[in-house]
């Protein structure tokens, strides 16, 4: 009788031991997960205040306070475009600072202030002839290098001693500050940063983005109803669905290849325009889309089809008028996460020649036009310090985009999903 106790003892003991071992795991596993999420959590924390601490400087610009006046002996009111203005800016600059002469010198103060100062000027008498004859205190944009050194970029080594004092003497006398920078979100391309703005490249995204949905969007729903409804169980679908299920994997760069020998080298379609960004982005969305599409016709219940088709209502009637209707939400969150995806790409964009460097802000779909993704990429390769954080400004601007876009899709999922 000792032996069998002694014997189921040491079973149970056993057991407890295996048990706690278990348990020990499981805790270990769990830790490690948290552990895991939290390492990734802090990654992400750190890259999004890297890159708000290096771009929030750039929604600010420094502006000079200068007082201009439109003389009408240099100003003439028949052709006031023709007109010198990076000379009025010099001598408005120069009324500031009367004790400053000699050549050197005064090329020295001229580049406190931007060169697109004179065009604000240019702009200004355009729009209101009547400031001919009259004198504005105006505040105009200061240069990249004075807009670095006051934001406490620079120690001001690219300075003279002499333009450190004017600086000095600006800032003292109230003629130095820093505003909203309007000419970030107004303002095409520009090889000054001070002058740069994501206008163009947001334009070109927007219309890249136009052309994607109008052809992606009815394609990709079509084809979805076509082979989930109507497309028999054979070979030839079955070897559609694994194409469509890889070509969803495949990398962008291949379909900017593609795009490059299809609609620019055999179609003669036009380089770096919206039209063929479409083009590319739509046949890089068409697997999502179709994919959730799919998903969202199968959460139909099969209960919806047989009552329509009890009381009478052809195949056709029935997805038109009750299964498509009821999986549109889904396929509609499906299309926003493709084309939230397709904003963000930029190596297929970047094949078709949408890289070039483009100051107008484009007009229409074949205009030449650059995306905000490859715009982000040209900053982050140019070598003036400013365009630092103009890229991590277009970053956010980027981020904001692609949040809106998906809580955009998690709303309407769950405003016009219904569970069954």
């Amino acid at each position: 009788m000792s032996k069998i106790s002694k014997k189921s003892q040491s079973t149970a003991e056993i057991v407890q031991t295996g048990l706690k071992k278990r348990y020990n795991a499981e805790r270990r596993f769990r830790l490690f997960g948290i552990l895991a999420i939290a390492i990734s959590l802090m990654f992400l924390v750190i890259l999004f205040a890297d890159i708000f601490w290096k771009g929030l400087p750039a929604f600010r610009q420094t502006h000079i306070k200068v007082s201009v006046f439109f003389d009408p002996a240099l100003l003439p009111r028949e052709n006031p475009e023709a007109f010198n203005y990076h000379g009025l800016v010099k001598k408005s600059l120069q009324n500031l600072f009367p004790e400053v002469g000699g050549r050197r010198p005064k090329k020295e103060l001229k580049k406190l202030i931007s060169s697109g100062a004179a065009y604000e000027l240019r702009k200004m008498v355009a729009q209101d002839p009547s400031l001919i004859g009259t004198t504005r205190e105006l505040w105009l944009p200061a240069d990249d290098e004075v807009d670095n050194f006051i934001k406490g970029h620079t120690k001001g080594e690219r300075f003279s001693k002499r333009q450190l004092r004017w600086i000095k003497f600006l800032e003292d006398d109230g003629r130095l500050r820093r505003q909203f920078n309007v000419t970030l979100f107004t303002a095409g391309d520009s090889r000054d940063p001070e002058l740069a703005g994501i206008l163009g490249a947001l334009s070109g995204s927007i219309f890249t983005l136009l052309i994607t949905l109008l052809i992606s969007f009815p394609i990709g729903v079509a084809t979805a109803v076509y082979l989930e409804e109507f497309a028999a169980k054979n070979r030839m679908t079955e070897f559609l669905e694994v194409n469509i299920n890889n070509l969803a994997a495949v990398p962008s760069i291949i379909f900017g290849l593609l795009g490059l020998a299809v609609f620019i080298n055999f179609f003669g379609l036009p380089r770096s325009a919206p039209l063929v960004g479409g083009l590319v982005l739509t046949l890089m969305t068409l697997p999502t889309i179709i994919i959730a599409g799919r998903a969202a016709l199968k959460a139909v219940p099969p209960s919806i089809r047989e009552a329509a088709l009890g009381i009478g209502a052809s195949k056709m009637q029935t997805v038109m008028h009750h299964v498509l209707p009821l999986s549109m939400p889904g396929m509609m969150t499906g299309t926003i996460i493709g084309m939230a995806r397709a904003l963000g790409e930029t190596a297929p964009l970047l094949m078709i020649g949408m890289v070039a460097f483009i100051v107008d802000v484009p007009k229409n779909f074949t205009s030449p036009a650059t995306a905000l993704p490859v715009q982000i990429y040209l900053w982050a390769d140019s070598p003036e310090r400013a365009f630092t954080e103009r890229t991590s400004a277009a970053i956010i601007v980027l981020l904001v985009f692609l949040i809106v876009m998906n809580a955009t899709a998690v709303f309407l999922r769950k405003k016009f999903e219904r569970r069954w």
